[in-house]
């Protein structure tokens, strides 16, 4: 949605605060980070930075009021259940 930029997408992250080209170097950032999530060796360390900038997501909702802020937060509880499960069927 970042990258893409659907109609509609800009006016909402005006809303936010964020200037379009704040928004993609976030896109590259949660990317990267997703991306070392995916990656066995790296899994770890990808659930930190992931779990920071999805805190980053929850704080913006919150400073403007916004009702969306539960989102990012089940995501981040979702991430560090699939971290945990994956531990689990590995042993």
């Amino acid at each position: 949605m970042k990258l893409a930029r659907p109609a509609g997408v800009p006016e909402h992250f005006a809303e936010l605060g964020w200037r379009m080209r704040d928004v993609t170097v976030l896109a590259f950032l949660e990317l990267a980070c997703t991306g070392l999530y995916l990656v066995p060796r790296t899994r770890k360390a990808g659930a930190v930075l992931l779990t920071g900038y999805l805190g980053g997501a929850v704080a913006t909702h919150v400073r403007i009021g916004d009702g969306v802020f539960p989102y990012p937060l089940l995501l981040g509880v979702a991430l560090w259940g699939a971290l945990y499960l994956r531990a689990e069927l590995a042993t």
